[in-house]
């Protein structure tokens, strides 16, 4: 196909047409007649260009202009509104029979033991933590309260439910590591006991809360003896006769600077987060042992006494012969007492994420959390329904030894 070479000049006010240069392709250039044919006039002084009038908006969008921008200003305002809530996490994740960082940043074994033979152990038995997103002080804004409200994997709760009232964040964390030096205490009592060993038990006050039933009754180093008669070794028994009273005052026989004296207090009505109530004289406790052997359990930066029966299953694999868990990765949660029940924690659905993220192919749940279980599972993960020490030692060895695991206890509807 043969190219058409056009050329133009533009004749402007004042200037000689002849004297521009024409513009051409790479072809061929033009002929005379051709170039005098293709001059154009762009421009004609004695004309007037004028604009387009502009359209003026309706009033329907102008309105609706208006509405949005005012509805963007809104959402920014209460995005830095402050809320009444805090969101929870999944939190690291630590195998109890590995090892964490001391206080000095090194790498030691997290559950270490003198004073009785230790073995080698394989896989890992995972503890679950939480966190915390806000406080008193600083809470979530209404934005990220709506991003966590349609993550599975993190929850919206009532800051009441987390910051008890009166309380600061310093003294809540300072409770939660006294509820972890107490957890670790209950945990090698359970484990020492299911091996054999005796131990011995005595309930302390570790601090009372400001405003509470017992402020200005009890005192931090007091030792519970007895509560309306009965004998208290731990917080559980304690817990007990406190709610079995449902508000009426306990008579507390305890011991300071080495004399016994009769106390009496009135404990006050709470409610927790699953909106049951609760009787509470508003102490923290430690209850203290006489081990035969020393268990040390290191763990910096983790509080709450949720990793308790993690802790005896690593204690008892690493006093026994052989694998407790067969080498596999095993996560699990719950409370434990001196007698190897398991007790209800809070984030049972952060933690079942955090072990699924982690790897984990099996979860230990304390039974009374079953509710919360159901229906919010993560991936493939097997979770098996709790109560006792036993009850995961059972789990552990149909896992370990193949056993049939359909056979256990999970957590169903009812």
């Amino acid at each position: 196909m043969r190219s058409t070479l056009v050329a133009a000049s533009i004749a402007l006010p004042g200037r000689d047409p002849e004297r521009l240069t024409p513009v051409a392709n790479d072809q061929a250039p033009q002929r005379q007649g051709t170039e005098e044919r293709s001059r154009v006039a762009l421009f004609d002084e004695n004309t007037t260009i004028e604009p387009a009038p502009r359209q003026r908006m309706s009033r329907r969008t102008l309105v609706g202009v208006w509405a949005l921008a005012v509805a963007m200003v809104v959402l920014l305002v209460i995005t830095f509104l402050p809320t009444s809530y805090v969101i929870q996490r999944p939190g690291p994740v630590y195998n109890t029979l590995g090892t964490a960082e001391n206080a000095d940043g090194e790498e030691v074994p997290l559950i270490s033991v003198e004073g009785a033979d230790t073995y080698p152990t394989d896989g890992s038995l995972d503890l679950l933590t939480v966190q915390v997103q806000g406080n008193r002080e600083h809470t979530p804004s209404w934005f990220e309260l709506a991003m966590a409200w349609f993550d599975p994997s993190k929850a919206v709760m009532p800051i009441d439910a987390i910051f008890p009232a009166g309380q600061t964040t310093e003294q809540r964390e300072e409770d939660s590591a006294a509820m972890m030096v107490d957890s670790q205490h209950e945990a090698t009592a359970a484990a020492l006991t299911e091996l054999g060993y005796d131990v011995g038990a005595q309930l302390s006050v570790h601090s009372v809360i400001d405003g509470a039933a017992a402020e200005g009754v009890l005192q931090e180093g007091d030792i519970i003896v007895e509560a309306n008669g009965e004998d208290v070794a731990d917080v559980s028994a304690l817990r007990g006769v406190i709610n079995d009273g449902a508000g009426a005052p306990v008579e507390l026989l305890i011991e300071r600077d080495g004399q016994q004296q009769t106390v009496e207090v009135t404990p006050k009505e709470s409610t927790d987060e699953d909106g049951e109530t609760t009787w509470l004289l508003g102490v923290n406790l430690i209850t203290d042992y006489d081990f035969p052997i020393d268990v040390t359990i290191q763990l910096n930066n983790v509080g709450g006494p949720s990793a308790g029966m993690m802790f005896a299953l690593g204690i008892i694999d690493t006093l026994t012969p052989g694998e407790l868990n067969g080498g596999e990765q095993v996560a699990g949660t719950g409370t434990i007492t001196a007698e190897g029940e398991v007790g209800p924690i809070g984030g049972i659905r952060q933690k079942m994420w955090g072990a699924r993220d982690a790897g984990a192919d099996w979860f230990l749940a304390p039974e009374a959390n079953c509710d919360e279980v159901v229906g919010h599972i993560p991936g493939d993960l097997r979770v098996f329904s709790v109560e006792d020490l036993d009850d995961a030692l059972a789990v552990l060895d149909a896992v370990s030894g193949g056993g049939d695991l359909d056979a256990l206890p999970t957590c169903t509807r009812e």
